[in-house]
């Protein structure tokens, strides 16, 4: 009989790091891997950000900080907020979190009941389901493909909630598609969730700056449902700052103070370092992360073109992050020694050891169909990359 509790023995693992993990084993064993799985800007930390964080330290800024934040950080976020995405968040209304990943755990254990329902498009981040289970939850799916461009439409999500849906959870730009809702498109789903006075949105904004169609669109805009909205976002993604561990959320007050009182029994405050860098990088123009932005965008471009080389291969163009997620169905029901292609896991399993390329199962993000490749390196590592798979799918037979 296991000594372990049955919620973290049936809690999956998270795959993209587990993916990486394999990788780093992997490399350490002499074997010359590219590692295209994990989700994190190649780029170094803007030199002002850093030196924010030196001055912090030389300040002696290092002691406990308020559960959900330096008060001069949360003003900023607010002022963030209006700037950006013209929505008028106060600094009550604002929690910062040791990252964006715990803010939606915030937010999904301080707003879901066991057996309540939270709708979930596919393809998801990964962490999503699990956090759901965690709030013993029941995650209900809606799928999509790459005809669709990812995206679930105003007819699937009146369909998918019954009396139980207490939430919905998305990303745009999303994490694995790429996938950016328009305005338009953000409008129409409003609308049908405002119809269910009980049912709230988890919005995650993470790749905001990360946007290759121009101005990034919050469904928080819309004052009709803005008070059932719960927008995520952190400076992880647009500011090269994974490794700080920011995130933020902006809520309704009595969301905000429910996901303060969540956090305040689990971390308190976030780093105190990191929370005044994080300010640094909130008050800048966000003209400062275009650079990054733009090689993202050529870096998909060469990609994409790469990819059109490989038989079988189909793939959406994604307007944001920094992810394909191509279809690699085709391949299933092939083989090459003792291989056999029968699912997205099996294909990532072969690539990784036949191929000496990291990527994800498109299993892990709810859609077994697909693989996800993060073009999150350099131009050279990504042509070697795509030319690897292209060589190692071609030896798959029949």
């Amino acid at each position: 009989m296991s000594k372990l509790s049955d919620r973290i023995i049936n809690l999956a693992e998270s795959q993209t790091l587990a993916m990486a993990k394999k990788s780093r084993e992997l490399q350490a064993l002499g074997k010359d891997i590219i590692s295209l799985s994990i989700g994190e800007p190649d780029f170094d930390t803007p030199q002002f950000i850093k030196d924010a964080a030196k001055l912090a330290i030389d300040n002696n800024i290092t002691r406990y900080t308020p559960v959900a934040g330096i008060q001069e950080l949360r003003k900023a976020i607010s002022e963030k907020f209006k700037r950006d995405n013209n929505l008028n968040y106060t600094a009550e209304q604002i929690v910062v979190s040791t990252g964006a990943k715990q803010s939606i755990a915030n937010i999904i254990l301080s707003l879901v009941n066991p057996g309540e329902e939270v709708i979930v498009p596919i393809p998801y981040w990964v962490s999503y389901i699990e956090t759901i289970k965690l709030a013993e939850g029941i995650a209900i799916t809606i799928p999509t493909d790459v005809a669709s461009d990812f995206k679930i439409t105003p007819e699937q999500l009146q369909k998918a909630i019954t009396p139980k849906t207490k939430m919905i959870v998305f990303s745009t730009p999303c994490n694995p598609s790429g996938s950016v809702y328009n305005k338009e498109e953000l409008h129409a789903l409003a609308e049908i969730i405002i119809q269910y006075p009980d049912l709230y949105v988890l919005s995650d904004e993470i790749y905001e700056y990360i946007n290759f169609k121009g101005k990034h669109e919050s469904i928080a805009q819309f004052n009709f449902i803005y008070e059932r909205v719960i927008t995520v976002n952190g400076v992880s993604k647009g500011f090269a700052m994974t490794g700080w561990r920011i995130g933020y959320i902006g809520a309704p007050l009595w969301i905000s103070q429910a996901c303060e009182k969540m956090q305040g029994q689990f971390t308190s405050g976030a780093s105190s370092i990191s929370q005044m860098a994080a300010l640094e990088a909130i008050k800048a123009n966000p003209i400062v992360t275009m650079t990054m932005r733009n090689a993202f965008k050529k870096r998909r471009d060469l990609v994409l073109n790469l990819l059109k080389e490989i038989p079988g291969l189909k793939t959406n163009v994604p307007d944001g992050a920094f992810y394909i997620f191509p279809d690699i169905s085709y391949y299933f029901g092939k083989s090459y020694k003792n291989y056999l292609i029968n699912n997205s896991n099996d294909l990532s399993m072969y690539l990784l050891e036949v191929g000496n390329i990291a990527l994800v199962s498109g299993d892990a993000f709810g859609d077994d169909n697909c693989i996800r490749f993060s073009y999150a390196t350099s131009e050279e590592r990504l042509i070697e990359s795509v030319k690897r798979v292209k060589t190692a799918l071609a030896l798959l037979g029949t």
